[in-house]
């Protein structure tokens, strides 16, 4: 099959650009258009969908487009291996000049009656014949998503012209021939095809050895128990197959030793009755239709789908949390069911009798790997909430589909005698993540759970995710123990082959020896009630015993504080979050916002805000009215999406009241006052001092003390928590988020995991009787010295210079030196504070040298072990085997011995792993010289001096002429020389350079993909309600005129650059310091031409009517001017809104007047309407070099 290893990114372009055709035939089939609009009416109505009509109708357009993508491929396979008489597309050998020779034949045929006729009734004959055949019936049948829309003919042609490709050989490109027929390869299509079907609906296939793992202990043993007659198995999230697949293999050999005188046909139909299977994605379940049909036949014998059976499938297109009866009720219509909500909206693509036939029985096994997101849709996370359903009352805080899955799986799961088995991969974030808490104290208590599996270590293919694999029985649990698979460490590469990788070996090849231990994974039977409260510690190795002598003697963190949380959440933080240089040039007042601090910003005993925080707030009291004022313009645009946050009460901000401008809550409590703050979701443990709260999301949450506690009880505490057994506790207690969350991708080292450390699970931290208040005020006051070292802190000081940084950097050294050296003191202090040994191993004199890393005692055992050689890569050190002999003596003996115990002693031997060592791992100190030396330019090239002509007349800018300006200013260049590094540079280039990124285009049509134009389309539709709405209409639910929508958040891929994308984020709020006017500068002067983000509506447009009188002088053409006038027509909404008041400079006219006529002015002379204007597009860019030369014919 020589096409498999290209075709899915062949394939993902055609779905492309097919979706981009369909979209259009949307648009212009004013039927399709109408009911697609009823039918997202319908399905805001009832709850099935809370996405907008942009964001619901982009979802249908790519299923339809993947559908007509996969059709291609079913055919094309089922020609390429002889599997179908006729040949419609192409084949090997004479069949494609037997396709090429049909379609002709039909083309003329069908032009004598219908001139119209395109490629598209051609391939429409294709499925017509699959829709005949009994076969292949049900892969095109109505609930297909092919008819949502059909394509162009210009479409259709393209997708044939794509299948016929052929090399400068001749053969074809794309060869499906597989003399096993192995569709396995389907599972890369559905896993890859669409990117925005595989966030949606988080699309991942599960490796075949996971699916054989798990069918063996659940299959297996209840094939044992039950006969095989009437037997049943159901993936709930079937996805491509795979689980369904390897079920039918078993037990269409079961049947061939069960009944070997029926025929073939009828075992495989038998085989086929025990199989069942529901997804979301309709695209999974056809090619898991496909998948099993290709089976089928080649398990009966057929060579040919033409007089193949028509073989009965269970499968159906549908949400399993949604569809399907409890099992108490009768089906006595909608009035009675439990899915009242999916049963009173059916989806084009679903089928409610199949739905109901499938999901209203118990199955003896059920299997699946569910998905692991979190819910987005908020009214499917409402619907779900809902008690009516099995899972519903297990559902807390922001839950991971994790949850709801697991109650499901075991709620399809048989209840008589013979309980049903359930197996799954999953997401473990259950286990430690607060959601999981009702889960595991509350559900799993009632089950029968088996196997507890820790695959977080193992490699699985496409999981970046960490896993568990869970096997239990739906019924009361029938022994006092759990098989359990504990982690030891993680699979230490990536291994050639996933299924024999050290960590899936240890597993297999020891699941059934309970006393098993080795470097990987420990394996023990766990008393249930070890696993019946939350959170799950599933460490092996001697991690258990660690965590019982640290409990021993000692207090918990919650009995030494008062509160432990964040100061508040806003959840809309692009709208609220912006650096101070944007609220700056906003003329936002200082009162206004305050430091904002997350978790990337708190590292190394230091916590500096990065950012800002609009806080319209006053004695933590949310002011009554921001109308009129600066922060009320620029928080306008949006408005509704504010007023569309949710609720604690399920509701709406405007639903119940609630200003827009507040935050969703504020701690009142956490404004103010000393505290510590901690980085939430990190690889390591970073705790820091604050004098002063700042405004802290979750992310970097803060832990206060009682009133009056000091500085020395806060220092105190901040010793202990920032120590490697700290570490170790929280990461045997906290969720493992692999590399920066969910599908994150593959590490072989511990020491990258990332982990979420959550104020709950800090509270039963436990403190030793006598804290470290010595080391941990040292080490405070090592890091504020620090922080005054950085190329951030020089910058501030003045204007920077080279001896200015040279100095910091040598003071940064040395301090940074012996940071490390306090924190290993640290360490093994805080060993013997807990008992974990009796000997004080930390060092006495006042000569403790600083250290290097790959100088602590750990990593000295690592490089003489060669260990962990990733470790000393990644951290820029150098492996050593021997100390150093400049150390004291007696450092070098004490050292010596911390060696020995890290060899000898269990409990130091787990603690001194690189996963629970601080890894100080900071950025290059070049790196944080660029960006200081880059943000004191930008800030300077900001002054007002650059950008108003002395009359204050706002003046666009080449980059040539602001360097005129520029070479002016001494500090300036002598500041841009030392960016560059080399003073030789001309002043235009480096200021060229310099500015090329923190430009965004003054028009939409420059700034945004097509994708992103409509949603700008939908923005502005909001917008002009708005506006209506202040003008006295009323809009909400109950009114003549309905809610305003809410537009759809933007994602990159709908910008044109990246560096858009970054200043503007998910709802386009224009954070950027420069503008740019692509084009529009004088033919003399090739640089580009600038703005500043800092002038108001109507200051844009003057610069932009300037910058056209302008080319004007110099003869430009009425159609180069197109662009720039079209951004006037951008512009004048908002100057109507904000400038409608006569201003001097006007004439004592108003600005709003003043440019209405002059943009009917401009129009007239570009011969365009506004709405012309409006749909103004630049030349697409034409990248590479050129398109391969293809055959198509």
């Amino acid at each position: 099959m020589s096409a498999t290893t290209s075709l899915t990114g062949e394939l993902r372009a055609e779905v492309k650009r097919l979706e981009d055709d369909l979209r259009a035939r949307v648009a212009a089939l004013p039927e399709i258009d109408k009911t697609w609009r009823e039918q997202h009416e319908a399905a805001l109505r009832c709850g099935r969908t809370g996405a907008s009509w942009q964001e619901w109708s982009d979802d249908r357009i790519t299923q339809a487009a993947v559908a007509w993508v996969l059709i291609g491929v079913f055919i094309r396979f089922a020609e390429d291996n002889a599997l179908v008489r006729p040949v419609w597309i192409s084949g090997p050998k004479q069949r494609r000049a037997e396709a090429l020779g049909a379609q002709a034949e039909f083309l003329r045929t069908e032009a004598r009656t219908n001139p119209d006729v395109t490629d598209r009734e051609w391939l429409l004959q294709a499925i017509g014949y699959l829709a005949k055949l009994p076969a292949t019936r049900g892969l095109v049948d109505e609930t297909s998503a092919l008819w949502l829309v059909t394509p162009s003919g210009d479409a259709a042609t393209r997708l044939l012209d794509f299948w016929r490709e052929r090399d400068d050989s001749g053969e074809l490109r794309r060869d499906l021939r597989d003399e096993d027929w192995d569709t396995r390869f389907l599972g890369d299509l559905y896993q890859d095809l669409s990117e925005e079907a595989k966030s949606r609906y988080a699309l991942l296939q599960t490796p075949v050895f996971v699916e054989e793992f798990i069918l063996d202990r659940t299959l297996e043993p209840a094939l044992k128990e039950r006969p095989l007659e009437g037997f049943s198995v159901i993936d709930p999230t079937c996805g491509s197959g795979h689980f369904l697949l390897g079920a039918f293999q078993r037990l269409r050999e079961r049947w061939e030793i069960h009944a070997p005188g029926i025929d073939d046909r009828a075992r495989v139909q038998r085989a086929l009755d025990a199989i069942h299977g529901v997804d979301l994605n309709p695209a999974a379940v056809s090619i898991a239709r496909f998948r099993l049909t290709i089976a089928a036949l080649q398990a009966s014998g057929d060579k040919m789908l033409e007089g193949a059976p028509a073989f009965n499938y269970h499968l159906a297109v549908g949400d399993s949390l949604l569809h399907g009866l409890d099992q108490e009720e009768f089906d006595y219509g909608v009035e009675y069911s439990a899915d009242r909500t999916a049963a009173t909206h059916v989806n084009p693509t679903e089928n409610m009798a199949d739905l109901k036939a499938i999901l209203n029985n118990r199955y003896d096994v059920v299997v699946g790997n569910p998905p692991y997101i979190t819910v987005k849709d908020k009214a499917l996370n409402k619907e779900y909430r809902k008690d009516a359903y099995p899972y519903g009352k297990y559902l807390k805080g922001t839950y991971a589909l994790t949850v709801p899955f697991m109650v499901r799986f075991f709620h399809l799961a048989k209840t008589d005698r013979n309980p049903g088995w359930v197996g799954q991969i999953t997401s473990n974030s259950f286990m430690k993540r607060e959601f999981g808490g009702p889960l595991i104290g509350k559900f799993f208590p009632t089950k029968d759970l088996r196997l507890v599996c820790d695959t977080s270590g193992a490699y699985i293919p496409g999981h970046g995710t960490p896993t568990v694999i869970l096997v239990g029985r739906n019924t009361e649990p029938v022994s006092e123990t759990v098989r359990a698979v504990l982690g030891v460490r993680g699979e230490p590469g990536r291994p050639e082959e996933a299924a024999k990788g050290l960590v899936w070996t240890a597993i297999t090849e020891h699941i059934d020896d309970p006393d098993h231990s080795d470097d990987w994974v420990t394996i023990a039977d766990l008393n249930r009630s070890h696993l019946a409260a939350h959170p799950w510690a599933l460490g092996g190795n001697g991690a258990p015993d660690v965590l019982t002598l640290l409990k021993t003697n000692t207090t918990l963190l919650a009995r030494r504080i008062t509160s432990i949380g964040y100061t508040g959440q806003t959840n809309a933080d692009d709208a609220f979050l912006s650096q101070h240089s944007t609220l700056r040039r906003k003329y936002i007042g200082p009162e206004l916002f305050r430091p904002f601090l997350t978790g990337d910003d708190v590292r190394d005993y230091i916590a500096r805000a990065n950012c800002e925080a609009i806080f319209p707030y006053r004695n933590a009291e949310l002011l009554p009215s921001i109308t009129g004022t600066p922060l009320w313009k620029w928080m306008w645009p949006v408005r509704t999406y504010l007023w569309a946050r949710a609720t604690f009460g399920r509701s709406s901000y405007k639903d119940e009241g609630r200003p827009w401008w507040g935050w969703h809550q504020v701690a009142k409590s956490r404004v103010a006052g000393p505290a510590i703050t901690w980085a939430f979701m990190q690889t390591t443990n970073h705790f820091a001092f604050l004098d002063e709260c700042m405004l802290h999301n979750r992310h970097a949450p803060i832990i206060k003390l009682p009133e009056g506690a000091t500085e020395d009880d806060h220092l105190a505490l901040l010793g202990v928590l920032n120590s490697s057994t700290a570490c170790f506790w929280l990461k045997q207690n906290s969720h493992d988020k692999g590399i920066r969350g969910e599908g994150g991708g593959f590490t072989p080292s511990d020491w990258e995991r990332f982990y979420e450390f959550t104020g709950t699970t800090l509270q039963d931290f436990p403190l030793p009787g006598t804290l470290p208040l010595g080391r941990g005020r040292l080490l405070d006051q090592l890091a504020q010295r620090l922080a005054g070292l950085t190329p951030q802190a020089v910058a501030e000081a003045g204007t920077p210079t080279r001896d200015a940084l040279t100095d910091a950097r040598r003071d940064y050294d040395t301090t940074r030196a012996e940071m490390i050296a306090q924190q290993e003191e640290l360490d093994w202090e805080v060993y013997r504070l807990y008992g974990l040994i009796d000997e004080d191993l930390t060092y006495p004199g006042d000569d403790l040298p600083g250290l290097a890393l790959g100088e602590r005692a750990f990593e000295v055992v690592l490089a003489r072990a060669k260990e962990e050689t990733a470790w000393f890569a990644r951290h820029h050190s150098t492996p050593i085997t021997e100390l150093p002999s400049g150390w004291p003596p007696a450092y070098r003996a004490l050292v010596e011995r911390r060696i020995a115990l890290i060899e000898s002693h269990p409990y130091l031997r787990l603690l001194e792993r690189p996963e629970h060592k601080r890894r100080w791992a900071v950025e290059a100190w070049e790196k944080q010289e660029e960006r200081a030396l880059r943000g004191w330019l930008l800030d300077r090239l900001e002054d007002q001096r650059f950008w108003f002509d002395r009359h204050g007349v706002p003046t666009p800018r080449s980059v040539a002429q602001l360097a005129d300006d520029v070479a002016r200013d001494p500090d300036l260049v002598s500041v841009l020389a030392l960016w560059e590094g080399r003073p030789d540079l001309p002043v235009t280039a480096s200021l060229e350079k310099l500015l090329a990124k923190e430009t965004v285009p003054f028009l939409a049509a420059y700034r945004y993909k097509d994708t992103g134009l409509r949603k700008r389309e939908a923005w502005e539709h909001t917008w002009a309600l708005q506006r209506r709405e202040d003008a006295g209409e009323t809009f909400g639910a109950g009114t003549p005129n309905g809610p305003i929508p809410v537009p759809p958040k933007y994602t990159s891929a709908d910008f044109r650059r990246k560096e858009y994308w970054d200043h503007r984020g998910k709802l386009d709020v224009p954070k950027e310091r420069f503008v740019g006017y692509p084009d529009a500068g004088r033919s003399t002067d090739p640089t580009p031409v600038l703005g500043w983000a800092g002038w108001d509506h109507a200051q844009q447009a003057f610069a932009l009517d300037q910058l056209i009188g302008q080319r004007e002088s110099e003869g430009w053409a009425e159609e180069k001017l197109i662009p720039l006038v079209a951004g006037l027509v951008e512009l004048l909404p908002w100057v109507r809104q904000w400038h409608a008041e006569p201003e001097p400079f006007y004439g004592g006219s108003s600005p709003a007047d003043f440019f209405a006529e002059l943009l009917t002015d401009r129009c007239r002379q570009v011969e365009r309407t506004p709405e012309q204007l409006a749909a103004w597009r630049p030349e697409p860019i034409r990248r590479g070099r050129g398109t391969r030369k293809v055959v198509t014919a």
